[in-house]
């Protein structure tokens, strides 16, 4: 059996099975890379609706102090029965909290439910302060001045959620397109 260009059979086998390795190896680094990319997208994607969402809540918050006169615990409590999700799990807590343990601030109930909660690559730093922010205006003053400072919440919230919707569509390509390209770098490189 003659040899092809120099090379005995167990040669080209290892031959043949390091570049199916190699090529596994290119192709998943592509595909990690661009699930990866992804994911930073979708990211994006839901801290709009995340954000979209404290908006529709802090409207009906705002009608439940304004309109309804309920004191806080009762105006959290039907805010979080109306919607779903993790802010609507907050705004339960928060009620639940302010019932149970008397005497406590609301402004040190609500920035330690925000920090517990889990929007992890969500919510940015900036949007979990300035939601903590807004526990440290409510509570203790009259109606007019919880309403003015919701007002205000909500004025940075659609500045927010407008510059969000803006680039929606550019970044979301933008994190997929580097996700994939920088998969092909590597498998590129590597190779």
């Amino acid at each position: 059996m003659p040899e092809e260009r120099g090379c005995t059979r167990p040669e080209r086998m290892l031959m043949a099975i390091s570049f199916f390795l190699k090529t596994t190896g290119a192709v998943m680094m592509v595909m990690g890379s661009s699930g990866y990319g992804a994911w930073m997208a979708g990211n994006y994607r839901n801290r709009l609706l995340l954000l979209e969402q404290l908006r529709q809540m802090i409207f009906l918050l705002k009608g439940q102090i304004t309109y309804a006169n309920a004191p806080l615990p009762e105006a959290f409590e039907a805010v979080g029965k109306r919607t779903k999700g993790v802010l609507a799990d907050l705004f339960m807590r928060v009620s639940e909290r302010m019932e149970d343990q008397q005497g406590e601030p609301f402004c040190q109930i609500w920035k330690e439910e925000v920090e517990k909660m889990n929007v992890e690559g969500t919510l940015t730093k900036e949007d979990r302060q300035s939601l903590a922010g807004l526990g440290e205006h409510l509570g203790f003053m009259d109606c007019e001045m919880q309403e003015r400072n919701l007002l205000l919440y909500l004025e940075q919230l659609d500045l927010v959620i407008e510059e969000l919707r803006s680039h929606r569509q550019e970044r979301c390509r933008l994190y997929t397109s580097l996700g994939v390209m920088a998969g092909i770098f590597l498998a590129v490189l590597l190779l």
